[in-house]
């Protein structure tokens, strides 16, 4: 099979348009890189299949399968491109895990289990109500999203099989992996919807035992297994409550005409998910069951929160802002505030966009060239934040918990952001912004970095080339203060990597940042950071929770 060069890859850009930065996985397809498409500034995964034999048909075959789905449990497709030798597909980049890596670390709880499991329903209803049937179910296909909760992605469509075209499979030759295949494939059977919930119920049967229920060693024994039928999962689990070992058995009844719909399970196992008391046995039995929500009704939990956070954000950045800086008449600043809250309750980017849009004018009061600096980042900011929205203002606890003493706890903060490098931006950005308030109120600058300057020569200025480098100067004149805000955000990108992983690794986190801390800031006031070095290992001891 033909390669990518990595030395190429390197060097120079795919189809004039993406940069590589990193592989991120290989197999019997081609390559998958971490690369940038210098024309939206997205990163991307991009997939590279050679242009031979049945991986270039799969490679188209997945594309116009990915290319019909809109769901934000199935990964998104940007693009399909040729070259004359690779045939390139550019998905939606989704920093995480895949559940066969989360399972092998024994990272989830039950709970985990099934909210990951109506996530894939999910995905699998959306799929099959368009004609698609994946074919391929299995746990190294389910991608766990970096994430405070389970936020999975359906992957890899190569061997979908779609209703306007027939399989590409030969007769005999079943596609998939072994221990997922159903089995009416393994009889020559053509795949349905019910293939698809047959791989499901594997994945999710092997989650909740902790082991597969047909794998072995002989593939001959591996088919026996899987035409005799599951094991009961009460000989494993018998604490697991009796209503979900029996949807998960309903998933692998061998009749697949009797195996239920994607959204019909996804609604069975999120009214389990829904009781309250768990573990019980077969208490369920024997009674007419509710109509079951739908399976979005489970993202309506967090409708409320995720309203809350961008209201309360852009309502306290606009209040400060109209309240401190001269420009807004007396009385203002309450009504901006109310209406950048009621914004962001609305659409959390409206409400970003509107507190950031209020202090363009008192900072041009200040200096012209300062509003236009100012105009330049919010813009880089909004771009940042636009896909986390809800918590595009976190960097505004900066200056709430100075006063508190309590800056190094922003780490903890930012937790409530999605992704590494968002977390460690808005970490660095309320350490820098909480400095630039206590410039502006000429109080000491925080983690001992001194006292703030009288001024900067920005007053009136209206070059923001000069403006710029007037503020970077005052900045990096400040090396405690910039070091300290790089540790604060290496921690916070790093925190979740380090959760629930027992006391001593806690332990040991904790103090590694307080040994970085005091390495960068050591004029810092000693007792502060300690409590919040050794908060933030608590926290990390706890355990996970979904």
């Amino acid at each position: 099979m033909q390669t990518v060069s990595t030395t190429a890859l390197a060097r120079d850009l795919i189809l004039g348009r993406y940069r590589p930065i990193k592989p991120l996985g290989s197999g019997g397809m081609g390559h998958v890189w971490l690369a940038q498409d210098e024309q939206t500034g997205l990163d991307i995964a991009l997939k590279m299949v050679p242009r031979e034999g049945k991986v270039a048909a799969r490679a188209e075959r997945e594309a116009r399968a990915a290319a019909m789905l809109r769901h934000p449990r199935c990964q998104r497709i940007y693009a399909l491109a040729r070259d004359p030798s690779h045939i390139f597909i550019a998905y939606e980049y989704v920093p995480g895990r895949t559940l066969r890596q989360a399972l092998s670390a024994g990272e989830l709880s039950d709970r985990d289990v099934l909210k990951a499991g109506i996530q894939l329903l999910e995905a699998l209803a959306h799929a099959h109500g368009r004609g698609i049937v994946h074919r391929d179910i299995k746990p190294s296909n389910i991608l766990l999203a970096e994430s405070d909760g389970i936020d999975v992605r359906l992957l890899d469509f190569g061997l979908a099989q779609m209703a306007e075209f027939d399989t590409l499979t030969a007769i005999g030759d079943v596609p998939g992996t072994l221990a997922y295949v159903s089995p009416e494939r393994l009889l020559g059977k053509n795949a349905t919807a019910a293939t698809d919930i047959w791989g499901a119920g594997v994945v999710l049967w092997e989650a909740f035992a902790g082991q597969h229920p047909f794998r072995h060693e002989s593939p001959g024994e591996t088919s026996r297994r899987i035409q005799a039928g599951a094991p009961a999962l009460e000989t494993i689990r018998p604490d697991l409550p009796a209503p979900v070992r029996a949807l998960v058995a309903q998933a692998l009844v061998l009749n697949p005409a009797r195996r239920p719909s994607a959204e019909g399970l996804a609604s069975d196992l999120y009214a389990q998910l829904r009781k309250k008391r768990r573990g019980s046995g077969g208490g369920g039995e024997g009674r007419e069951p509710e109509a079951p929500p739908k399976p979005r009704v489970e993202r309506a939990r967090t409708a409320v929160p995720d309203r809350v956070l961008p209201a309360v954000l852009a309502a306290a950045w606009t209040a400060w802002v109209a309240a401190s800086l001269p420009f807004y008449p007396s009385g203002w600043a309450a009504g901006l505030a109310a209406l950048a809250g009621a914004l962001g309750a609305w659409k959390g980017r409206v409400g970003m966009a509107f507190a950031l849009g209020v202090s363009f004018f008192p900072l041009a009061n200040i200096s012209l060239g300062l509003a236009l600096v100012f105009a330049a980042v919010a813009a880089g900011w909004l771009a940042l934040a636009w896909r986390d929205s809800r918590a595009g203002l976190l960097l505004a606890a900066g200056p709430l918990l100075m006063p508190l003493g309590a800056l190094a706890f922003v780490p903890l903060v930012a937790q409530l952001a999605r992704g590494g490098i968002r977390r460690g931006v808005q970490t660095a950005g309320a350490v820098v912004l909480a400095a630039i308030v206590a410039g502006l109120g000429h109080h000491a600058l925080p983690f001992g970095a001194g006292p703030a300057p009288l001024g900067l020569g920005i007053d009136g200025s209206n070059a923001p080339t000069a403006v710029a480098w007037a503020l970077w100067h005052a900045l990096t004149s400040h090396p405690s203060l910039v070091g300290e805000a790089l540790v604060l955000a290496a921690a916070a990108a790093g925190l979740p990597y380090a959760r629930g992983r027992g006391l001593w690794p806690a332990a040991g986190a904790g103090a590694a940042l307080l040994a970085a801390t005091a390495l960068v800031a050591p004029s810092a006031p000693f007792l502060p950071l300690l409590v919040a070095a050794w908060a933030t290992a608590a926290v990390l001891a706890l355990p996970q929770r979904a």
